[in-house]
């Protein structure tokens, strides 16, 4: 079953992405955007990760295809408590020439349909690097979710420390975003 929105699907990863996603997951502009450790990945390390995913009920990873454009980047909801209805979502617009269309805020909004009425999660949670702007304005601005909290000096990025700023969307934030009600 693939995810459909307005302009963008979001579908299985298949084994034909892997060439974008080694190209991506080596892209230095890319990578100091994202979270976590980088290192050079090789096509055989791809691949091995590839072979990792299978269906999860608690990680749920989706290559995101628009019509015009083809493969242009990666979603996931992760870490699903299905106890609790949480999660956590995250992205990577990896084609540059997607970039400034609009993209990146349909698949969060896709996103957050198929958690809240689909899955029946509760709530999403998110994080991003400080300096990573334009992703903090587009999830804060343009989406619905809040700033929760910052944890200070989380990552090392070129010789200094950068904060973690820490994102959520409720359900009731999602409903109020899609009906045009304002903030309280």
């Amino acid at each position: 079953m693939n995810i459909i929105g307005d302009r963008i699907t979001l579908r299985a990863i298949e084994e034909r992405d892997l060439p974008y996603l080694q190209r991506w997951a080596n892209d230095p502009d890319i990578q100091s955007m994202l979270g976590g450790w980088h290192f050079p990945i090789g096509e055989r390390d791809q691949r091995k990760w590839f072979e990792t995913l299978a269906f999860n009920s608690t990680n749920q990873r989706f290559s995101i295809e628009t019509e015009s454009e083809g493969l242009i980047g990666t979603a996931n909801i992760v870490s699903i408590d299905w106890q609790n209805r949480t999660a956590f979502h995250g992205m990577l617009l990896g084609e540059k020439s997607a970039h400034g269309k609009g993209y990146a805020q349909e698949v969060i909004k896709t996103i957050m349909r198929y958690s809240f009425d689909e899955l029946g999660l509760e709530r999403l949670d998110g994080d991003m690097i400080e300096y990573n702007v334009p992703s903090i304005r587009l999830y804060t601005e343009k989406c619905g979710w809040k700033i929760e909290g910052v944890k200070k000096n989380w990552y090392y990025r070129s010789g200094r420390r950068w904060d973690k700023v820490v994102v959520g969307v409720m359900k009731e934030d999602y409903y109020n975003l899609i009906n045009n009600i304002p903030e309280a």
